[in-house]
């Protein structure tokens, strides 16, 4: 599955459409194919600007999650709703619908526990989608999640999603984006899994 969406974080979104469409026909019908649709399917689509191909991708990532006799299973690992909803809020943001997005990731972080990467990648959406019309609410929720995240514990994704909403809210001297720039300055690197710093 890392191979699919590796063409989308190298930029070569044709590369990354043919990878996706390859897993996703070899996937069984199942969480797995749901998961593939959903991210790497989805987000590569929504790059594209492929808007109908991408709420196809969305259906059927849906329609399999539903499906799955063990989609909703307590306790269960996996793929699950709240990261379905976290794609689909940030194809949302792709496309440019940003209060569609804002809905997504507001359910995705309602359902994960406070202080879980799941809950840090839909909040860190979630402030992306309001970057353009909140920012100080933006900026705080950014905040928010390194208040309660350690960094050791901040993963990769969450990094790059800071990352994204630093450049949002460059050209924004609203409150606490001062605040959220000196934090990040600050962030100490991330550690590998022997616990050393990374470039």
């Amino acid at each position: 599955m890392a191979r699919a969406g590796a063409g989308d974080h190298t930029g070569n979104l044709t590369a990354a459409y043919t990878y996706a469409e390859r897993g996703a026909a070899a996937a069984p019908a199942s969480l797995v194919r749901a998961q593939l649709h959903a991210w790497a399917l989805l987000p590569t689509l929504a790059q594209q600007g492929r808007d109908r191909d991408a709420a196809a991708a969305l259906d059927v990532a849906m329609a399999e999650l539903e499906a799955d006799p063990a989609g909703q299973a307590p306790g269960r690992f996996g793929f699950d709703e709240p990261e379905l909803a976290l794609h689909q809020a940030e194809a949302h943001l792709t496309l440019g619908r940003t209060e569609q997005a804002r809905t997504r990731a507001e359910a995705s972080a309602a359902a994960c526990t406070t202080g879980s990467p799941g809950w840090a990648a839909a909040a860190l959406g979630l402030a992306q989608a309001e970057a353009s019309d909140q920012p100080s609410d933006a900026a705080q929720r950014a905040l928010d999640v390194l208040d309660r995240v350690p960094p050791s514990r901040l993963r990769a994704t969450a990094r790059t999603r800071l990352g994204r909403l630093e450049g949002l809210l460059a050209a924004r001297p609203a409150e606490y984006v001062a605040d959220l720039r000196e934090r990040l300055r600050t962030l100490p690197p991330p550690v590998d899994a022997s616990g050393a710093a990374t470039a």
